[in-house]
Formats: structure tokens, C-alpha cells, sequence
């Protein structure tokens, strides 16, 4: 099978280590052996101007999901929502009122429904590819994921080389390495089989540094600034 798969991911961080906002949106091709990604589309938000709800993140990884899917044609899409691998078309309010989820989650899911459910039915009417709310159980959202912090790094090159330094947090579990054009990136969970990516980049000019997040364990922070 053929997977489109989305996720956000990344934050930029104050200097005590507070998250301000999300940085990387990541829509991924992935083939066998479901490794790392065949092709990504990365959308970069505004960390200062930031939705930290959640509506934001999934409305911009559906859109950007069916934006990838529209050109590599994949068998389904996946989404980074963990509400029981449900059809997003089909999601209605008193299908959502039925769901496992906190009341919280709820509210924001008919929320997003206005704009996501006919999305979905719209695009599987016209391909036949179902949109699935799976989350992190799915194989192709991680994989989106380590993509987000690979572009969450490209970011922060970008921003220290504008501004001078940046401090970024990187997704669970998950190390990159900023290497001559390219930045590499590989799952830590040894459960995981190995999951990596690796995507181009000007590296040039930058220093950086990798260390565990002092506040939060899973999480590596990763500084960068213009040499």
C-alpha cells in the first residue's frame, strides 16, 4: 500500500524551555518498506501567532494531505488524530458525540468538521481515497512526524541565519543532525525499526547543538545559531 500521511510537529522555545508555538506541518509519501518518506511537503506557521488548541494543526495537515494526495494518487490518507482510525467524511456531530474522547476534544472536533468532513467527502467522492482520523498508532504519521522536526530544523537555519540563534524543540523521540546541504533525522525508539529521513538543505554558515529537553523527557532541543 501507498500512504499519505500528515503531521505537525516542532516548537519554537523560549529561553526557559516554554513553548511558544508549532513550526512544521508535514504531508509524506510513504511506500514500502515504510522506513522514511518517498516525497514531503512541509507548511511553516507562525510559532509567535500560534493556535495551540489543536484546530489549527489538524486543519493544516488535512488541507496538506489532500494537496500531496491530488499529485502521488497513495490507496488512503492519514491523519495525526487519535479518534479510533475513523473516515473523516463522516464525521457528524452525533457521530462525534459518540466518540471516546474528552468533551474538550469533542468541542474541537465539530468544530473542525465544518471544514474538514466535506473536505473529505468531496475528495473521496472524486478518488475513492478515504481520509482516516488514525493518529499515532499509524506507521506513515510517525514518519510525518521525524519529518517535522527535519523541517523544524530547516527552520531554525533560517531563522538563526536572519536573527543570530533560535532555540527549537524537536518532536518525541527523534535526533537530527545538520550536515553539509542536508539535514538527517532518525527515530531514538529502538521498538520502532529504524525510522529515518533526510531532507536538502544550505547548512552553511550555522552552528548547532543537540541535548535532551530539560523539562520534558523524550524530547531533544535543538540550538542553532549564525557562525
Amino acid at each position: 500500500m501507498r500512504f499519505v500521511a500528515a503531521d505537525t510537529g516542532g516548537a519554537l522555545l523560549t529561553e526557559d524551555y516554554e513553548p511558544v508555538g508549532l513550526i512544521a506541518t508535514v504531508a509524506v509519501l510513504v511506500e514500502k518498506p515504510y522506513k522514511m518518506a518517498t516525497f514531503s511537503m512541509a507548511k511553516y506557521a507562525d510559532p509567535f501567532n500560534y493556535d495551540m488548541s489543536g484546530r489549527q494543526a489538524v486543519r493544516d495537515e488535512a488541507f496538506l494531505a489532500v494537496d500531496l494526495a491530488r499529485e502521488v494518487k497513495p490507496d488512503v490518507i492519514h491523519l495525526d488524530s487519535t479518534i479510533g482510525g475513523i473516515e473523516v467524511r463522516k464525521l457528524d456531530e452525533p457521530t462525534i458525540d459518540a466518540l471516546t474522547i474528552t468533551d474538550r476534544g469533542k468541542e474541537v472536533w465539530k468544530d473542525l468538521a465544518k471544514d474538514l468532513q466535506p473536505l473529505a467527502k468531496r475528495f473521496w467522492e472524486e478518488t475513492g481515497i478515504e481520509i482516516i482520523a488514525i493518529g499515532k498508532s499509524s506507521v506513515p504519521v510517525r514518519i510525518a512526524e521525524i519529518y517535522s522536526g527535519l523541517y523544524t530544523a530547516k527552520w531554525a537555519i533560517d531563522y538563526a541565519r536572519e536573527n543570530g540563534r533560535v532555540r527549537v524543540g524537536l518532536p518525541r523521540y527523534m535526533r537530527v543532525e545538520i550536515m553539509p546541504e542536508k539535514i538527517y533525522g532518525e527515530s531514538l525508539d529502538p521498538c520502532e525499526g529504524g525510522l529515518f529521513g533526510e531532507i536538502e538543505a544550505d547548512t552553511d554558515g550555522i552552528g548547532w547543538e543537540l541535548y535532551p529537553n530539560p523539562l520534558v523527557r523524550r524530547y531533544m532541543v535543538l540550538e542553532a545559531w549564525r557562525e
